[in-house]
């Protein structure tokens, strides 16, 4: 096995602490998780695709800087999904307004995924309701409440844990499970809202 190949292998936690002795390892990090932090920013936002690498660019470089500070015991994407969290927070800061920026820059799919699980009760006839409504479904996301949609995208579309969430949103375990019960509650209140009555 070469070099490479042993990076790619590692754990996170080993690629911490190899970056932390040579700087050139943090590539191996970053190659790792580049696409799931952009998507992630794009998940939240509407803005370009330039401005989604910039942000991506920012959060890297914060990433590298606070990595000796790294706690061992903790998910290191975990660790690093709340510095994604608090640098979209601070864009959204720079541009004086949320609104500016969500756009639910979701593709189709994981609009009906996340629905589909954010509903709880689904049968074939519903996929194909789906289907035809997806801006609608689209729309009863984007009116969501902001923190209702980013916990539901966390849970749903990135596939976090409770846990995760806490620890990327720096809330305690049970305030995270209630905000998912009322994020799921008001997604079927505004859906109703939207003609997607037979989805719920």
């Amino acid at each position: 096995m070469d070099r490479k190949q042993s990076y790619e292998n590692m754990s996170d936690e080993q690629l911490v602490q190899v970056s932390l002795e040579n700087q050139d390892c943090f590539y191996y990090l970053m190659k790792k998780y580049e696409p799931r932090i952009l998507r992630y920013i794009k998940r939240l936002t509407n803005i370009s695709q330039d401005e989604s690498a910039d942000i991506l660019q920012e959060i890297f470089i914060k990433v590298y800087r606070n990595l000796n500070g790294f706690n061992q015991k903790l998910k290191f994407s975990s660790w690093i999904y709340r510095i994604a969290h608090n640098e979209i927070i601070n864009q959204y800061h720079k541009r004086k307004s949320y609104s500016a920026m969500i756009n639910l820059n979701i593709k189709d799919d994981d609009v009906n995924n996340m629905a589909e699980l954010v509903c709880d009760t689904f049968d074939v006839q519903d996929d194909y309701i789906f289907r035809e409504n997806t801006e609608k479904v689209r729309e009863a996301l984007k009116d969501l409440p902001d923190k209702y949609r980013e916990i539901l995208i966390l849970r749903f579309l990135e596939d976090k844990s409770y846990d995760e969430i806490s620890h990327i949103l720096r809330k305690p375990a049970g305030t995270v499970a209630t905000l998912i019960n009322r994020a799921k509650s008001k997604f079927r209140e505004i859906a109703k809202h939207h003609q997607l009555e037979s989805l719920i």
